[in-house]
């Protein structure tokens, strides 16, 4: 290890949306901070995904009428005996100040969308809008010599490389292939992006998650923060008080940093851990049942707050927030995944057991259908379902990774990622189903489908539901029948975006020893702290609405908490001197 010291106020584990909303809160204070990041990239998870924020009490809820009492009863029905009233009512307090914080003193430019539905929309308190926002498209030119620094998008998840934002872009995106105008704009969309990435090696418009990291990251660049990746967080230190006072890093930057005001762990959870996996998730007792999309959580910040008396909250109902993905490899043997958060809600697509048979509403958020997903395969040796879906809807949708008509099928035949049979028995044969119960299942779905309804569980019944589906499609827009050969299925496993399972902490976001006791000048934000939600997922940005929200607090309040510790001890000094 080098003998490097480097100094600075707060060090920063972590460069997703809950360390550098801390870094930026910190640093427009006056702080010294450092952000370190072991990824090759910054952004972490939040550069990957959609970059919403769940935050209830914003300026565009407030205006529709949405009020306290209504979020605390929606949040409290979700999280159920896992619910923490403090916590809850803390954030809520510090939604509006840290939204102010962002949009007038960090760059960052919100959407709010006329509709977001909440994803339980039949649970007292819900909402159909006035709670999840959104970040508007950056230009990535705004981050100058980081512009190629950020975490590039999940490449299955991208249409030939351009991330379309959910809403009226991925609206368009899926009529494309049946609306010559939609044609155009898609077509004009993947022009620029082609062009952009061949002359500049990345293509300048940022979307969704993508875009809010770019707009957080350009702001921490223009304040001067030093962003350093490639740089792994080995140990946290205690100064000569007992406080945590800095770090050991090694890696392209290696040596010892001073932090005088603190450590903040930012660095994720833990879903890419197949050992405390084994503690949290009930479905993966051996660590083998499970496959994480997030980027970098492997357990580090449970790993360096362990040894200064940190522990795993594991009391949420859901150690996590699922997501049901398929995994498979390319032509060159490398391993991929694609997330299934929206896919299988579309008309003429529903998803099936081992056994045949459908088993949840497929129109349920990605978490409640994973919620879903895991009681069925409850004791058995894995955990995994079937998308299935016939020729109307594969030519029209798509399926998940898989594109519509005009891209030819067999590329994803050829990989693994698509079975194809010539009939309902064909396909049940070629993924180990019963042949009659398939057959029924589809019988039973496709007679009221016709009709526009789901009798057993209620699909495209709300308006969540009616939002992941095709709003134009009649009668419903989440049902059709699957009836035209040939028949098409993917293999889902289970996934998250994040844990929901974390380092204990308290009030002030300080790690929480075993004692009881806050572990001084160290703290937790992100999917490294324990959840606020309990265990449910309330809607679009469960997991970045308070990682945003507590990382502003921890940037906001470090250094008025190391003063209360430096004149605690001189009091304590004094009273010493005084006998």
């Amino acid at each position: 290890m080098s003998d490097t010291t480097y100094e600075c106020d707060v060090l920063v584990v972590g460069s997703g949306a809950a360390g550098i909303s801390a870094a930026l809160k910190a640093k427009q204070q006056g702080l010294d901070v450092l952000v370190v990041d072991k990824e090759p990239y910054l952004g972490g998870t939040t550069a990957v995904s959609g970059g919403w924020l769940w935050v209830p009490g914003n300026k565009q809820g407030v205006a529709e009428g949405d009020t306290r009492e209504e979020a605390e009863t929606y949040i409290r029905a979700l999280a159920g005996d896992s619910y923490d009233p403090d916590a809850v009512g803390a954030f809520l307090d510090l939604v509006p100040e840290a939204l102010d914080f962002f949009e007038n003193d960090a760059g960052v430019e919100f959407h709010y969308p006329e509709m977001a539905p909440d994803y339980q929309m039949d649970t007292p308190g819900a909402r159909r809008s006035g709670r999840a926002l959104t970040v508007r498209k950056a230009d990535g030119r705004t981050l100058k010599k980081d512009r190629r620094r950020v975490q590039p998008y999940l490449h299955t998840y991208t249409v030939f490389g351009y991330m379309p934002e959910i809403g009226p872009d991925i609206a368009t995106f899926i009529k494309a292939n049946r609306s010559a105008k939609a044609f155009l704009y898609v077509t004009r969309r993947l022009v620029r992006t082609w062009s952009e990435r061949i002359l500049f090696r990345r293509a300048f418009t940022r979307t969704n998650g993508n875009a809010l990291m770019t707009r957080m990251l350009a702001g921490a660049g223009d304040m001067g923060i030093p962003m350093w990746t490639g740089t792994k967080v080995t140990e946290v230190l205690r100064d000569e008080r007992g406080a945590i006072g800095g770090a050991v890093i090694t890696g392209a930057h290696s040596g010892t940093v001073r932090a005088r005001y603190g450590v903040v762990l930012a660095a994720g959870g833990f879903s890419g851990n197949a050992a405390l996996r084994t503690r949290a998730f009930a479905h993966d007792p051996r660590g083998d049942d499970h496959f994480t999309p997030t980027i970098g959580h492997q357990g580090d910040s449970y790993f360096l707050a362990e040894p200064h008396g940190g522990v795993l909250d594991t009391r949420p109902h859901q150690p996590a927030s699922w997501g049901p993905v398929t995994v498979w490899k390319n032509l060159r043997g490398q391993e991929r995944i694609f997330p299934h958060l929206r896919a299988f809600g579309l008309p003429g697509l529903i998803a099936v057991n081992r056994e045949g048979e459908r088993f949840a509403n497929e129109s349920y958020s990605y978490h409640d259908f994973g919620v879903e997903m895991i009681k069925e395969n409850a004791g058995r040796r894995d955990t995994f379902g079937w998308i299935v879906a016939d020729r109307k809807a594969m030519r029209t949708y798509g399926i998940g990774y898989a594109k519509p008509w005009p891209l030819p099928a067999w590329y994803y035949r050829k990989v693994g990622y698509l079975i194809q049979g010539s009939s309902v028995a064909d396909l049940a044969s070629r993924i180990d189903v019963p042949a009659e119960a398939l057959r029924r299942t589809l019988e039973e779905f496709n007679a009221d489908a016709a009709l526009g309804r789901d009798t057993r569980f209620k699909r495209g019944s709300n308006w969540f539901h009616h939002f992941k589906g095709d709003m134009e499609h009649k009668p419903n827009p989440n049902l059709a029948p699957i009836d035209k050969a040939p028949y098409y299925a993917v293999r889902i496993q289970m996934g998250d975006l994040g844990t929901y399972a974390g380092l204990s902490v308290n009030g002030r976001g300080e790690v929480l020893a075993a004692s009881g006791r806050g572990v001084p000048g160290l703290y937790a934000v992100g999917t490294a702290a324990v959840s606020v939600f309990g265990g449910g997922y309330p809607g679009y940005g469960a997991n970045i609405g308070p990682a945003m929200v507590f990382g502003y607090r921890v940037g906001r309040d470090i250094a008025a908490h190391a003063a209360e510790r430096s004149g605690g001890l001189r009091k304590a000094a004094a009273r010493d001197g005084d006998g």
